[in-house]
């Protein structure tokens, strides 16, 4: 217990020091949403490595095709979803109720199938050719609603991870959760071989990002509001416990892998009171090991401002950025 603390003290002051002399992604693109759209907040790779796919605030996920056609119409999260009323929705609306709104994406590559996590819809699936969605976890089981946000496949299993943000918020009250002590938040498992859901963690502060382990031996999980990161064994003599990986000094939403086996979280560090609506924010990308060795923080302030990022992705040695407050996705040289 003492080695476990002192290690979280330790990677928490490096992680300090490193955030006040982080190195300055270098941009090379952005890949602009079709307007009014905003809100790439996660983004994903099919098993072709085409993509990326965004999710976007009138409920829909697109596909990146090229520099010609930029964007084009993939899916939808909403069963019943009307165009008429949705297309161009804006976000924090309360129409995306019924619209929809993706969060998390996460393809499984051996089927080509691709799981999303929706703010209302909770856990979707849509085949591996687009087009409408199956509903897998939400009011079908007997829920109202479910607040779908984080997700990652394991890519061995097929088994799906995802957090329930808030048990008590919807996203249209975003502001309200993040200035409350909410700790509703979930972290669930979706084995798709047996249709069964299992709620491996409660009583998260804003559960945001997930991502599990190359041997899948654990998977990690984000705390929004509680400015840190929790890791929750599913295998081997500590299986089935969590522990407090990384204490982070902002805070923290998506955690992606990379093919090395490391992972990349996006963080957000308040930098001065909070002017109406919100504070001015310090967005970063953390790079770091299995073991929650900080390895690199790159500085996203120079793209997105004062604004936030949701997530940092590194695909083929490219950085790939998202915000749910921009209208587009950024590529970047770390």
């Amino acid at each position: 217990m003492l080695l476990n603390i002192t290690m979280t003290l330790v990677f928490s002051a490096s992680l300090i020091f490193l955030l006040f002399s982080p190195s300055f992604a270098i941009l090379l693109r952005r890949l602009p949403l079709p307007s009014p759209l905003t809100g790439p907040e996660s983004l994903a790779f099919d098993r072709n490595g085409e993509g990326p796919y965004v999710s976007a605030s009138d409920g829909r996920i697109f596909k990146y095709v090229g520099s010609n056609d930029n964007f084009t119409e993939y899916a939808y999260t909403a069963p019943n979803r009307n165009k008429t009323i949705c297309d161009g929705l804006v976000d924090f609306s309360a129409l995306q109720a019924t619209c929809g709104r993706p969060l998390g994406l996460g393809f499984n590559h051996q089927t080509g199938e691709l799981y999303v996590a929706d703010a209302y819809f909770g856990l979707v699936k849509i085949g591996s050719n687009g087009g409408p969605p199956i509903q897998l976890v939400g009011p079908a089981q007997g829920n109202s609603s479910l607040f779908g946000d984080g997700l990652d496949v394991d890519p061995d299993t097929g088994i799906v991870y995802f957090t329930e943000a808030s048990a008590n918020f919807q996203l249209k009250d975003f502001q309200t959760l993040v200035s409350s002590r909410d700790s509703s938040g979930s972290l669930l498992k979706y084995d798709p071989s047996t249709n069964q859901t299992t709620v491996l963690m409660r009583g998260l502060a804003l559960a945001a990002g997930v991502a599990v382990s190359r041997d899948g031996s654990f998977v990690l999980v984000s705390e929004f509001l509680a400015n840190r990161i929790q890791r929750f064994w599913l295998k081997g003599p500590r299986a089935n416990s969590s522990e407090i990986f990384l204490q982070l000094a902002g805070n923290p939403d998506n955690i992606k892998r990379n093919s090395r086996g490391q992972f990349w979280v996006a963080v957000n560090s308040r930098i001065g009171p909070p002017p109406p609506p919100r504070p001015p924010m310090l967005p970063v990308g953390i790079r770091f090991l299995e073991n929650g060795l900080v390895l690199q923080v790159v500085s996203l302030a120079a793209e997105y401002g004062t604004e936030t990022a949701s997530e940092v992705q590194e695909f083929n040695g490219t950085l790939y950025a998202g915000s749910l407050r921009a209208s587009y996705a950024a590529i970047f040289i770390p």
